[in-house]
């Protein structure tokens, strides 16, 4: 091009107008060509394969994930925000440079001084992994991001990645916090901070949360400070940031989505093991005749009415009984302790029988079912226990061993059909909050017979 010409070009706004709408037209004609090439590809797998259904998630993955990754054209080495909202689980964002937490206005900015005089729209999220819950998501405080320059200096500077994520939910319930929170949490370390220090930041934490799994939490940030976010005053800076935690499913470690570090359910119950045992060795029990039955006792929904009925056959039948029920106070460590030394755990389906993580491989779990609690009672009971190594039995309860019986009829939905009758949460959790069982001794019997002789082979190949 001659000087002439450039000089034109330089100089014709007409000229610079034409470029910029070639530039856009260029661009749209590639996001248009990229999302044909996918489309052709997801019809094709439907047309050769007919697996529909999953395409259809990966396709849906692949535009989820296109759509947050920022724009390339960073100026200088500025932090940028990176979202993935592609999980049905959980979302999952991530600062890549340096993270300022502003506690007084719940905002973590990505800071990046070229913003310093422009508006801002800050991205809301909720960091915990039960998006679909709206209910759960209800009672998780949302966080404000945000890539800009804040008017704030560092109080605390940190030179490890914040990990960032809500004690809110449904804490309070042992299941959930296990299943929310701490197998997420060994989820997304090994899976993002495999070897590498990280600073734990929980929002929304209460203190006797804190107080009951401060071993646990440790245990995943040994050389770290817990940061607690509701009490802070002061603004802390990180190098980098992720906030929310990867779930895999109910009870469940996928160490197929765990590449290069690969994860089971065994290893989350070894760590556990290595936290709450003594000095990091298993707790050693005398030698005994006769098997331990640790009773989960419930004071609320799902009791066992005729409970002192229960032990007494257990007793006849020649097991050591042991009446156990854990407050939200208890010490995680005397928990441990007392489940982890029984060779037989026996309760009506609930958040106390999520201890079976405590259980020694060959011991036995028998869980109660209530009616209309099949499905839960399997996923989140049976299936994650055998897993384990850890003997099942289920002692399906009967009409009329349910208290539902007798407080709507026969003839009613809630106990002739409940899986019609839970349409929605409110119908499900009926048959939670409301439905006691008082349970058929001789029917029950048989069922504590086949629990005590495996027990007995338990304890033998113990002993």
């Amino acid at each position: 091009m001659t000087k002439r010409n450039r000089v034109e070009k330089e100089d014709n706004p007409n000229i610079q107008t034409k470029s910029m709408e070639e530039l856009k037209s260029t661009r749209l004609s590639m996001l248009a060509l990229c999302f044909g090439a996918m489309v052709f590809i997801f019809l094709l797998q439907i047309t050769v394969i007919g697996d529909k259904i999953i395409w259809n998630v990966k396709l849906r993955t692949k535009l989820s994930i296109c759509r947050w990754v920022p724009d390339g054209n960073v100026n200088g080495s500025a932090a940028a925000i990176t979202c993935d909202y592609s999980n049905k689980e959980y979302d999952l964002c991530t600062i890549n440079g340096s993270t300022l937490l502003d506690p007084t206005s719940s905002t973590i900015y990505a800071v990046d001084p070229h913003t310093q005089n422009k508006s801002h729209t800050p991205l809301k999220f909720r960091p915990y992994p039960r998006k679909s819950d709206k209910v759960a998501m209800s009672f998780v405080k949302e966080l404000n991001l945000i890539v800009a320059q804040p008017k704030l200096s560092c109080n605390v500077t940190h030179h490890t990645p914040a990990l960032v994520f809500s004690a809110a939910g449904y804490t309070g319930n042992h299941y959930h916090e296990i299943n929310e929170i701490f197998i997420p949490l060994f989820i997304t370390i090994n899976k993002l901070f495999s070897n590498q220090d990280v600073t734990l930041v929980v929002t929304e934490g209460k203190m006797w949360w804190f107080q009951k799994y401060a071993e646990l939490l440790a245990a995943f940030s040994p050389h770290r400070s817990i940061i607690d976010a509701n009490n802070l005053s002061t603004v802390h800076c990180f190098p980098s940031a992720t906030l929310g935690l990867m779930k895999h499913g109910p009870m469940m470690i996928d160490p197929k989505l765990l590449v290069g570090n690969p994860k089971t359910l065994i290893d989350f119950r070894a760590f556990l093991g290595k936290v709450y045992s003594k000095l990091g060795t298993p707790f050693m029990y005398p030698k005994r005749e006769k098997p331990q039955l640790t009773l989960i006792s419930r004071s609320a929904s799902r009791v066992i009415m005729n409970e002192e009925e229960v032990i007494k056959v257990a007793e006849e039948l020649g097991f050591i009984v042991h009446v156990f029920e854990a407050s939200r106070s208890t010490p995680m460590r005397k928990v441990y302790g007392v489940v982890h030394g029984s060779d037989v755990l026996l309760g009506v389906h609930g958040a106390g029988l999520t201890n079976f993580l405590f259980m020694r491989k060959g011991s036995v779990l028998v869980q109660v079912v209530p009616i209309g609690l099949e499905w839960v009672s399997t996923t989140y009971y049976e299936k994650p226990p055998k897993y384990l190594g850890v003997e099942y039995l289920e002692y399906k309860i009967e009409v009329n061993e349910s208290s539902l019986l007798q407080k709507y009829g026969a003839d009613s939905l809630v106990v002739k059909n409940p899986s019609a009758f839970q349409t929605k949460w409110p119908q499900k959790r009926l048959h939670w909050t409301h439905q006691n069982v008082t349970i058929d001794i001789p029917r029950f019997r048989n069922c504590l017979i086949k629990a005590h002789e495996k027990a007995n082979i338990f304890i033998t190949k113990v002993n």
